[in-house]
């Protein structure tokens, strides 16, 4: 399961990473670039989720140790 995690936090990674890189600036809320700023905000959030997942598995794990 950590493994599969790991996998989808750095697909996450790429697309934000992606999506940023197609974002004009001069012009962010206009075409493609929107587009670019909904996906840019949806990887961030997937990103964040993961990451709080991680963390909530570790805590799993330490309390199911000290029991």
């Amino acid at each position: 399961m950590k493994i599969f995690i790991y996998i989808l936090l750095a697909i996450s990674i790429f697309m934000l990473v992606f999506n940023i890189t197609n974002i004009d600036f001069s012009a962010p809320f206009e075409n493609d670039s929107t587009t670019a700023l909904i996906c840019t905000l949806a990887a961030a959030c997937v990103g964040v989720m993961l990451v709080i997942l991680l963390v909530s598995k570790k805590i799993s794990e330490k309390v199911k140790q000290q029991s």
